[in-house]
């Protein structure tokens, strides 16, 4: 029954992607951008679909790294404008 459940969530999310689509730049969306958006999380998806690269910082979260990084960030006061002024292509 699991199997049969998965299934069909998996064929349900195939059919309403072309629906959900938005405006993506050229090149950028489709099944990439699910990969992207499941592995790196909705605003770098986002990021990427707009025609950004992805950035280290998501790439060192594939093995934890990025998460230990961001959190001394944090802990430490980076704000967003921090960022945007040490890399402004992110942004």
């Amino acid at each position: 029954m699991k199997k049969i459940l998965a299934i069909a969530l998996v064929a349900a999310m195939f059919v309403a992607a072309p629906a959900a689509k938005a405006e993506a730049a050229p090149g950028r969306g489709g099944v990439v951008g699910g990969i992207v958006g499941c592995c790196f999380g909705i605003r770098t998806a986002a990021a990427y679909n707009e025609g950004k690269s992805i950035n280290i910082r998501e790439w060192l979260q594939l093995i934890w790294v990025g998460y230990v990084w961001a959190g001394l960030e944090g802990y430490s006061g980076v704000t967003t404008s921090d960022l945007q002024k040490a890399e402004p292509a992110y942004f």
